[in-house]
């Protein structure tokens, strides 16, 4: 049986946070954003995790610590494509990848399941989860081409026709390792960000004939990233819920 392995991003600074605390290390309710993310990803099913982490790694390593099974730095932010890069070793070839974001504390164990389920049924090399949004400005949109998935295009690239969908992409996706490995040999960082999308991947997989597939999930709230501490407030009232 292949293992499932978990990327969690971890690298980014968190400027609004108006902070000295690295982003994922601040707290929802008792508990620090990227524990609820580990947490879901092991009650899911995940059998090894790797935490790519960038901006203060010495504190972010020595906070999480043994909850995690590695790290990997990365040392430049120069986009998602490029923080997975980095944990290349650690993804191998077998089994499944999936890529979570540290900062996204609300997503829960039974939709990672979901997911995975709906990924290994539908026999895809890659599968990303998306919510529908009222408004979806900031967000990458997903482009579908008669109903299946064509293309995730950022905020910043997206024309004004593509900046109207409102099906956002949550930055949560499960890969086929050896597809995943493949794909990013061929990003490129022709972009207004002069970055390496991860989510160029999934179009090079789609444009190679493999199936990419997406998962939409219900409840936007569980894909809430963190980006400020207005947002922490508002994570924190969804968790006291809970």
């Amino acid at each position: 049986m292949s293992k499932t392995k978990v990327v969690v991003l971890a690298a980014g600074q968190g400027t609004r946070m108006k902070s000295k605390v690295p982003k994922v290390l601040h707290k929802v309710l008792d508990k620090k954003m990227i524990d609820y993310v580990i947490e879901a990803a092991k009650e899911a099913g995940a059998d090894e995790i790797c935490a790519v982490v960038g901006h203060q790694s010495a504190m972010v390593k020595a906070m999480i610590g043994d909850s995690v099974s590695e790290f990997a730095v990365q040392k430049e932010q120069l986009g998602t494509g490029h923080a997975v890069m980095q944990a290349e070793s650690f993804m191998g070839t077998d089994g499944d990848v999936l890529v979570l974001c540290g900062d996204t504390p609300l997503i829960t164990g039974k939709t990672i399941k979901e997911l995975f389920d709906s990924h290994r049924k539908d026999g895809n090399s890659a599968t990303v989860v998306s919510v529908m949004l009222d408004d979806p400005s900031g967000y990458g949109r997903i482009v579908r081409n008669n109903n299946s998935f064509d293309k995730i295009v950022e905020q910043k690239d997206a024309s004004d026709e593509e900046k109207e969908i409102k099906e956002i992409n949550t930055g949560v996706y499960v890969f086929k390792a050896s597809d995943l490995a493949e794909s990013l040999k061929e990003l490129k960082n022709d972009n207004a960000q002069n970055e390496y999308y991860l989510t160029d991947c999934l179009e090079i997989m789609k444009n190679k004939g493999l199936n990419v597939g997406v998962m939409i999930a219900d409840d936007e709230n569980e894909f809430l990233g963190i980006n400020s501490k207005l947002q922490l407030a508002q994570a924190t009232k969804i968790m006291k819920k809970r």
